[in-house]
């Protein structure tokens, strides 16, 4: 599997990697630890070997099942694991505060079984607690051995430039990762935080790169109204009905052209965009695995990612469409 760097050559990644959200129960419908492991074995039997997990996952049991199916090979892998979001009722059980950190932190490292986490991100900003505190605890934990890249996800632009200036300024670890969502029908990624990245060195790790399902294609898409009811609150949001169905006519039409499958060709649409690194994938079955993992080792020719630019499209939101007027001095990421 190709392989692209975080930031500036700060980590070697394979440009799909495992989500596990889905590898216990829980509202993913997951599976056990067997299943789990399997799923491992064929990653690295492929050369995918970074896997994406969090400490709200199923209650931290995610990790564990983590743990437990790289047991024996922790050298192999690259854990990317998440912490920021509440865990229990406690006053410091929620944030990016000094104490929280440093106890989620070791929390993860004995679910997961390992004496350090590859790439660590908050996985929310935190307006209640100064950005030095945050990225000062980030580099002590870097500094100890426990972690060694740092990342962020779902930052507002303000926020991760907020966050890396306190980090050049004082010396400490700079970020390399803004985890994201980027899809199709979920562009925004692309009007701050991609010029962002690129000027400060902030790699994209892509969540939910198929729009919570919606670009699966086969003709098991459904439509804007159908999901609203089985659509949890933290999915993507489906701007416009008219949008995915555009979308979809696109990629129907260039998974014809091609010969692969939809959700191939919304994959690898992204592989080609700037600032991304790697998509993680979040897989039910050994065949979902295997299907998106063709998405890898091929490039769409240049009129079909015209096509789906095109059908993708949306207003662009002030001030970026006066920007985009002036492309002189604001030119676009390619």
């Amino acid at each position: 599997m190709d392989r692209r760097w975080l930031g500036d050559r700060a980590l070697s990644v394979p440009v799909l990697s495992l989500g596990t959200a889905s590898f216990t129960s829980g509202p993913w419908s997951g599976n056990d630890a067997g299943a789990a492991r399997r799923l491992v074995d064929i990653c690295l039997d492929e050369g995918l070997n970074m896997f994406d997990t969090a400490d709200v996952y199923s209650g931290g049991n995610a990790e564990m099942v983590l743990g437990q199916a790289i047991n024996g090979r922790r050298d192999k892998v690259i854990i990317s694991t998440k912490a920021g979001l509440r865990t229990g009722e406690g006053e410091h059980d929620v944030g990016s505060s000094r104490s929280h950190l440093l106890t989620a932190v070791e929390g993860m490292l004995s679910r997961l079984r390992t004496d350090y986490i590859d790439l660590f991100q908050l996985h929310a900003f935190d307006a209640m607690t100064p950005v030095e505190e945050t990225m000062e605890v980030l580099d002590d934990l870097v500094k100890a051995g426990k972690v060694r890249h740092l990342g962020v996800s779902n930052f507002a632009g303000w926020q991760l430039m907020k966050s890396q200036a306190a980090a050049r300024y004082n010396g400490w670890q700079p970020l390399v990762v803004h985890q994201v969502y980027y899809s199709l029908i979920g562009r925004d990624y692309e009007f701050e935080l991609m010029p962002l990245g690129l000027d400060q060195g902030v790699s994209a790790l892509v969540w939910s790169p198929l729009g919570w399902g919606r670009l699966k294609g086969g003709g098991k898409h459904a439509s804007a109204g159908r999901h609203k009811d089985a659509t949890p609150d933290y999915a993507p949001p489906l701007y416009d009905e008219t949008l995915l169905e555009r979308v979809l006519a696109a990629l129907g039409e260039v998974a014809r052209d091609t010969g692969k499958s939809e959700a191939q060709v919304a994959l690898n649409w992204l592989l080609q965009r700037p600032t991304v690194a790697s998509l993680i994938i979040g897989v039910s079955s050994e065949a979902q695995l295997r299907n998106n993992m063709e998405a890898t080792g091929w490039e769409l020719a240049a009129e079909h990612m015209r096509l789906l630019d095109e059908a993708s499209t949306t207003p662009v939101p002030y001030p970026y469409w006066h920007q985009r007027a002036f492309p002189e001095r604001n030119p676009q990421p390619v």
